[in-house]
């Protein structure tokens, strides 16, 4: 199974209406230097898959279950327990395939758990950016969405999402290896769009909220997601050379300073919903993430602060509408 095969095909058959063709050619664009190493070995564990089909799936669960234990074998069951441990290392999550529960780095479900109070998806189009292996899309269209597109350039993701798809055949949700900043401009065709856990890598975060806003229809609704510290409008943290062990963190905000920057970018009806400090229990090591996690990134002799002194990690929620 090729890991980028069939996605154009996938996107004609989107329902985004006039965004279609403009995807199309960024897809078209991006598709032609995609090249990983080790992308011979995730095809070849997406071929590895066994025939099964589902006899029932639940989206709205915890963890995102397709099947049961009852409907596959003792030998399938192992080949299937391979092949998704090919695709390690599990960063969202977590999922349970045929009984196989996928113990991923992050509990997801905890920060979806915080979210879901404060949206309604019922019919919407979604824009996921920075979607990861689309555990949130398959959340969102448990929540009742009508279709969910999911952008993010990491192959490794893209090759968990369609082992997942192999088992739901879903056409409600498409993961295309784009960067937020491979949208074309003013696409205006999403009902809600999501960016979590993206702001802070990004070396212009002003650009990134105009992407958002571009990809808005009039009206629509952002659900943003980011690192901030405790302060006032005024305080932004500008790490010196890493934040909690991370290269490509540039600006974390105050909600107070983040609050604004959404208005200066053009955005109404600001609002915070959720502020949560990163705990262990929610970002950790597991047999499915074995390398370095959260309790490696913070100071040993106060897990108030990371590795490099600054505050530890704490997450917050912001709404936005884009006006009419």
């Amino acid at each position: 199974m090729s890991l980028l095969a069939g996605l154009g095909d996938a996107l004609a058959a989107a329902p985004l209406g006039g965004a279609v063709a403009p995807l199309g050619e960024a897809l078209q664009r991006c598709l032609a230097p995609l090249r990983h190493g080790d992308a011979g070995a995730w095809e070849a564990a997406l071929a590895a898959l066994p025939a099964l089909r589902p006899a029932d799936i639940d989206l709205g669960s915890a963890a995102v279950r397709i099947g049961s234990a009852a409907q596959i074998d003792p030998e399938a069951r192992a080949r299937l327990h391979e092949a998704l441990q090919q695709l390690h290392p599990w960063r969202k999550g977590p999922f349970s395939l045929f009984g196989i529960d996928i113990d991923t780095e992050w509990r997801s479900d905890l920060k979806w758990a915080r979210i879901a109070p404060h949206l309604d998806l019922g019919g919407r189009r979604v824009l996921d950016v920075g979607c990861g292996n689309g555990y949130y899309a398959l959340r969102m269209l448990g929540a009742g969405a009508g279709y969910v597109l999911g952008i993010d350039p990491t192959l490794r993701f893209l090759a968990q999402f369609r082992a997942l798809q192999h088992y739901l055949d879903d056409p409600r949700a498409l993961l295309l290896p784009l960067r937020a900043e491979d949208l074309p401009p003013r696409l205006g065709c999403f009902d809600t769009v999501f960016s979590m856990g993206v702001l802070y890598h990004r070396r212009s975060p002003f650009e990134h909220l105009g992407e958002l806003l571009d990809a808005l229809r009039p009206g629509g609704e952002l659900v943003l997601e980011t690192l901030v510290v405790e302060g006032d409008a005024e305080r932004v943290l500008v790490p010196a050379d890493r934040y909690a062990m991370m290269r490509n963190v540039w600006f974390i905000p105050s909600p107070a300073a983040m609050l604004g920057w959404l208005r200066r970018a053009g955005f109404r009806d600001v609002r915070l919903v959720d502020v949560a400090a990163t705990t262990t229990q929610e970002q950790r090591r597991t047999p499915w993430m074995r390398f370095e996690s959260l309790a490696d990134f913070l100071d040993p002799a106060d897990p108030r602060l990371t590795r490099e002194g600054y505050p530890a990690p704490l997450r917050a929620v912001f709404m936005a509408t884009r006006a009419r």
